[in-house]
């Protein structure tokens, strides 16, 4: 796919890097303001490849937002979790703030309206590791036998935020104690469809991930069960991008229908991004009912947000 645009750089070319998920895209300078043409161009794909990949960007906190308007409102950081300091729009993403998301997950599903999509940008790369891994839950679904598509198609979840990135799932230290009090200082529960409906391609996805906890109407253990077993659909190899982190590399997805896992493999050494996310919408479930809130008010972190086709 190429296109000419009179404000970006030569002509876009967008290669897949697999075949359910992720391309590289080149030939576009991101840093400057981007044509109409262009940024349809980079939507469109976007839909159709759930992960993009650009290489050799040269973004401070900045232009890194500028470039992200062209999809959207950014949300701030965070609901409850610290910004890059004077940049209230831009999330570290820090080993030193913890490890990062050793954990399946899309973007902060416990609030009622997540981020549509998100953008992570190379800042502190360690010498091997730390590579993100992006799945299509896309594929997941498509690849369900029939009861089990099925029986998602009924189902709804639970998601709080009873763990993140930014406070890891494990036994805490004094430090970690602090960032698990910071990330649970609002709670947060939401339901969402298990099975979402993208709003602007129409593809079913399995909305689930860490932050869904419980199925509703079944108990703690059912709920594991179920979600563990629809969750092995999302990780199978076939359905994975794993990106090696480079110097000046940009990396977005359509955090409406990925999930995201941050490999710690990298001996504590120094690995830093640095997020910004675009405004969601309500979620949508097959028979066009919204999620709903249970506790917890994001209007400080997210607009809700109207999706606009490319």
């Amino acid at each position: 796919m190429s296109i000419n645009s009179p404000r970006s750089t030569g002509s876009i070319d967008i290669q897949k890097v697999t075949a359910n998920i992720g391309a590289r895209v080149s030939g576009v300078d991101i840093s400057q303001p981007l044509g109409e043409e262009t940024v349809a161009a980079l939507r469109e794909a976007l839909n159709v490849h759930k992960a993009l990949v650009f290489d050799d960007v040269h973004l401070d906190d900045e232009t890194h937002q500028a470039f992200v308007r062209h999809f959207g409102d950014v949300t701030t950081a965070h609901p409850t979790v610290s910004s890059v300091d004077g940049v209230p729009n831009v999330l570290p993403v820090d080993s030193e703030r913890g490890r990062a998301a050793n954990h399946w997950h899309t973007d902060v599903t416990f609030v009622l309206n997540p981020p549509q999509a998100t953008t992570l940008r190379s800042v502190t790369i360690p010498p091997y590791g730390g590579e993100t891994l992006i799945a299509s839950s896309a594929a997941a679904y498509r690849q369900l036998p029939e009861p089990l598509r099925k029986l998602a198609d009924t189902l709804w979840a639970e998601h709080t935020n009873d763990y993140d990135y930014a406070v890891p799932d494990e036994e805490v230290d004094d430090q970690q104690a602090a960032q698990r009090a910071q990330f649970t200082s609002i709670k947060y529960r939401t339901v969402h469809p298990v099975v979402r409906v993208h709003p602007l391609t129409g593809e079913r996805g399995l909305f689930i991930g860490g932050f869904a906890q419980r199925i509703v109407g079944l108990s703690p253990g059912e709920s594991r069960k179920i979600l563990d077993l629809l969750q092995a659909y999302v990780t199978r190899p076939e359905n994975i991008l794993r990106h090696r982190w480079s110097e000046n590399q940009l990396v977005v997805f359509d955090n409406r229908i990925t999930q995201h896992y941050a490999v710690d493999n990298y001996d504590g050494l120094a690995r830093r991004l640095h997020r910004v996310t675009v405004a969601g919408d309500v979620p949508v479930g097959i028979e066009g009912k919204e999620s709903y809130s249970i506790e917890g008010d994001a209007s400080h972190y997210t607009p809700v947000a109207t999706p606009v086709a490319a």
